[in-house]
C-alpha cells in the first residue's frame, strides 16, 4: 500500500492536473541521495534507521520525546546538499526559487519510493513514513516507522504556509 498526501502549495508547484509524470527527475535520483539509499536501513531495538543505526539506538528516545521523534532526528537529509540546485542570497538570508524547490520535492518523492521499497525487503518488513518538505531556504527528508499514536507532522499539511510538504506511507 501507498498512500501519498500533499498540501495545496506543492500540488499547486506540480501542477498536478496534468498527470503524476511531471514528479520524476528528468535524471533520476541524484548521485549522493542514490548513495544513502545504497546503504540501506537496519532496525536496532525499536528503531529504524539508515545502515549503520548510530550507537546511541538503544537509549532511544532519549531526549527526542518518543521513538518517532528519534527516528526523524536520525534520518534527516537536506536535499539542497544533494541535489544541485541554485541558492542566492537575498539579504544574508539563502534563497531558492520555486522551480529548485519543485526538484528538491521531486527527489525528495523518489528517495522515498526507494526507502518505501527498502523497508519491505528487510527480514521483518515495516510500514513507514516519509515527509519531504522544500521551501524558500532548503529541502528536507525525513522517514521513521508508522506507529499508533505518533506523528513528526501536522495531520492538516495546509497548515505548513510557507513549506511545501509531501508525506508517503508505505504500509506492508
Amino acid at each position: 500500500m501507498l498512500t501519498m498526501a500533499m498540501n495545496d502549495r506543492a500540488r499547486e508547484l506540480f501542477d498536478l492536473r496534468t498527470g503524476f509524470a511531471v514528479l520524476d527527475p528528468a535524471d533520476g535520483l541524484a548521485a549522493g541521495l542514490r548513495d544513502w539509499a545504497d546503504r540501506g536501513l537496519e532496525v536496532r531495538d525499536e528503531v529504524l534507521s539508515w545502515k549503520p543505526v548510530p550507537f546511541n539506538a538503544a537509549d532511544a528516545p532519549a531526549d527526542f520525546g518518543d521513538l518517532t521523534g528519534w527516528e526523524c532526528a536520525h534520518t534527516v537529509l537536506h536535499l539542497d546538499d544533494f541535489v544541485p540546485v541554485t541558492v542566492s542570497q537575498e539579504g544574508g538570508e539563502p534563497l531558492i526559487g520555486p522551480d529548485d524547490q519543485r526538484e528538491l520535492l521531486r527527489q525528495g518523492i523518489v528517495l522515498a519510493r526507494e526507502i518505501g521499497r527498502l523497508a519491505g525487503e528487510l527480514a521483518v518488513p515495516q510500514s513507514i513514513r516519509c515527509v519531504i518538505s522544500a521551501n524558500d531556504t532548503n529541502g528536507t527528508f525525513r522517514f521513521h516507522r508508522i506507529r499508533s499514536g505518533e506523528s513528526w507532522h501536522d495531520a492538516d499539511l495546509d497548515k505548513y504556509e510557507t513549506d511545501h510538504v509531501v508525506v508517503m506511507d508505505f504500509g506492508v
